[in-house]
């Protein structure tokens, strides 16, 4: 499936979006004095985990949309560039590779 370039950066800015997002909350819920993250003792409570489960789960979710997205628009810039997936890759050092190429 192709992803259209809006949808790739869209997707993209969502997973650094949700990253910035839920690191900024997970500081404020480990700095939190209001008594709902943790108990007199300075135990956590169950809002504390339940929170830093949903933390934990938005952060593995926005990076695999990221990845979604990132991988959109590095497809849309290689096609931009005329590359093609097809096209070996020839990396430093494939010179028998390439040789074999032009002799087969």
């Amino acid at each position: 499936m192709k992803l259209s370039r809006p949808v790739s950066w869209f997707l993209l800015a969502f997973g650094v979006w949700s990253w910035f997002i839920w690191i900024t909350f997970v500081k404020n819920l480990w700095q939190d004095g209001s008594g709902l993250a943790f108990d007199d003792a300075g135990d956590p409570t169950g809002y504390f985990w339940v929170h830093l489960l949903l933390a934990i789960t938005s952060f593995l979710l926005g990076t695999g949309v990221g990845a979604v997205g990132f991988r959109g628009v590095r497809a849309w810039r290689h096609e931009s560039r005329g590359e093609s997936r097809s096209e070996p890759r020839n990396e430093p050092g494939d010179e028998h590779v390439v040789q074999r190429q032009r002799q087969g």
